[in-house]
């Protein structure tokens, strides 16, 4: 199925043509065309236009008037105020628009796909090893799943990266720990839980800890392991394995209850970098980009300085000859630019990292690592407050497990359900309430502006009122109720009905999904499809209200426009829904 030109598209063309016909010496010149409340559409271009060929506005208007075709896609086009361009399509146009939409059998709704994709390498959902998921976390594994589904749509292709905390000094006290104690995480492998397998290392965890801070013979031997795991001593690190395979099982626990598809290829550590370690550092040495200071390897830069006005450097590899983490990140951008062919970096890492990721995306671009053919972009996110806007905590004030959030989501969610449930069974409403609590988490973290902090509040998450995930949701189960309750009619398109104001703003929404799309994956901005989703369920309420698709019964030929206007926006609540990561019962 090909892509479906879109309306705003159809009439940039003509108006387009228009121009270059009334100014010739003008070349191509943009209409700048908007979606309006004075009319479907307001071109603004002619204005800066007029000024650069010293013509007077209203009159090229008027000029460009004129010379739109108008045909079967434009009604009228009238000029207004100093020299814009108010533009109403036909009821035709929008109706035949939808109807190739709804004939798209693969499902895309017509929307295009990248003629020349490039290569994107997105790096998100970072855990630790070893350690609890905790609320912390949820940005970057939401945010990063998203955006990888948006890209993916466009036809970009997507490489993803996990890249966990898997090694530094904690593991030398963990390994000891275990190697004194053996059989402290014995079991096999199908027989745990992730809650069970996170429960073990946590007190192994604690223990180690407790031996460590009381003991300082062991404190010795830990280091001593420490300096045995980077020589990559074949038993040290057999006990490592254990350490990594053991939390593996914790973290697709959790990434299973976020409903997210995290692939053990993709999950490449920090230890996944430790060859490249050594020669990372020599280059940047020998081309002169690092330099040793009080026995360390640094960059240094003319615009960053600490309060007391010294020169911050970012230091590669420590006096002691250890390694930092931008060592790890700059040999992993070496081997996404020069093994992967990446032509874009992705990290969807927490701003409170960003003078790190500009120090480190700056040394790469000197060793000439990233070029003017490679972008490095960190998709900074803010922080989870709670209710009272502070950094979200528990009462004791520790910080919130990722776990227990979900949970409560997914039992917040649903007693909604079950409130509103009229045939659905106990399991029906419990995968329900999953699918609605889990998605109301999302949508809430995605509907905002991703470097903008949130407040957590489950009461509002779960309200059927409002910008939230259950409010989509509804709207997507009520159109399967429709559609199920319409008898013999079927959606079928009638383009030469006249639309009512409801449908023709339905109509011209649900077909500006593509150009919402292509901002959303191009600026990596979900929540500019929150936003489009949330508009388009609540025009598809006015709609409903305003015209009657069953009761009482329209004429056939109405009816069955009004089914297949239903049909077009479940289709695209559907498909816009996925692209966030969130599911869409068909029941509710």
């Amino acid at each position: 199925m090909a892509s479906v030109t879109s309306l705003s598209d159809s009439v940039h063309q003509r108006l387009a043509a228009a121009l270059s016909a009334a100014l010739p010496q003008a070349g191509s010149a943009d209409p700048l065309l908007r979606r309006s409340d004075r009319a479907d559409f307001q071109a603004n271009g002619i204005l800066a236009l007029a000024k650069k060929e010293k013509a007077n506005p209203r009159e090229l208007a008027t000029q460009v008037v004129s010379r739109v075709e108008s045909g079967e896609l434009i009604k009228d086009v009238e000029v207004s105020g100093p020299g814009f361009l108010n533009i109403t399509i036909t009821d035709r146009a929008i109706t035949e628009t939808l109807a190739a939409r709804f004939a798209d059998d693969t499902g895309r709704l017509g929307v295009p796909q990248a003629q020349q994709p490039g290569t994107t390498v997105i790096d998100y959902a970072q855990p630790n090893v070893a350690k609890e998921m905790h609320v912390g976390h949820l940005r970057s594994a939401v945010i990063g799943d998203s955006v990888m589904r948006l890209l993916e749509f466009t036809g970009e292709n997507v490489v993803r990266r996990h890249h966990i905390g898997d090694w530094g000094t904690q593991f030398g006290m963990l390994i000891q720990y275990l190697e004194e104690h053996p059989h402290e995480l014995d079991h096999d492998a199908d027989e745990v839980s992730g809650e069970e397998a996170m429960s073990n290392l946590d007190r192994l965890y604690k223990a180690a800890r407790k031996l460590f801070d009381a003991d300082e013979e062991f404190k010795t031997r830990a280091r001593r392991r420490v300096v045995d795991l980077q020589a990559g001593d074949p038993q040290t690190l057999a006990m490592w394995q254990k350490f990594v395979d053991e939390s593996k099982i914790y973290f697709f626990s959790v990434f299973e209850k976020l409903d997210m598809e995290i692939r053990d290829a993709d999950i490449v550590g920090e230890s996944g970098y430790n060859d490249m370690l050594a020669e990372t550092c020599r280059l940047l040495e020998e081309s002169g980009v690092a330099v040793r200071s009080e026995g360390a390897l640094c960059v240094f830069f003319d615009d960053i300085k600490g309060p007391d006005g010294n020169p911050v450097p970012l230091i590669v590899q420590k006096s002691d000859g250890g390694y930092g983490y931008a060592a790890t990140d700059l040999s992993a951008i070496r081997d996404r630019v020069f093994a992967i062919k990446a032509n874009t970096l992705l990290y969807v890492v927490d701003a409170r990292q960003s003078l790190h990721f500009k120090m480190v995306f700056e040394t790469a671009r000197r060793a000439g690592w990233l070029n003017e053919d490679v972008e490095a972009v960190q998709l900074a996110f803010g922080t989870v407050l709670g209710k009272d806007g502070k950094p979200f905590k528990t009462r004791e004030g520790e910080t919130v497990r990722l776990v227990d959030l979900l949970d409560e989501a997914i039992d917040r969610a649903s007693a909604v359900v079950r409130e509103k449930a009229q045939d659905l069974s106990e399991e029906e409403i419990a995968e329900r309430g999953t699918q609605v609590g889990i998605g109301a988490v999302k949508y809430a973290d995605l509907s905002t502006s991703a470097n903008r902090d949130y407040k957590f509040d489950l009461d509002q998450m779960v309200s059927l009122n409002g910008d939230t995930s259950v409010y989509l949701q509804y709207a997507y189960a009520r159109i399967q109720s429709i559609l199920r309750k319409a008898g013999a009619s079927r959606p079928v398109a009638h383009p030469e009905l006249e639309l009512h104001e409801a449908e023709r703003a339905l109509g011209l929404h649900a077909d500006s999904f593509a150009a919402t799309v292509a901002e959303a994956a191009t600026e990596y901005a979900p929540h500019k499809m929150t936003a489009y989703l949330y508009q388009l369920a609540s025009l598809f309420t006015t709609f409903y209200d305003k015209c009657p698709v069953i009761k009482p019964e329209p004429p056939q030929d109405v009816a069955e426009n009004r089914l297949f206007l239903c049909e077009v926006t479940a289709r695209t609540l559907d498909q816009g829904m996925a692209l966030l990561g969130i599911r869409t019962p068909e029941r509710l």
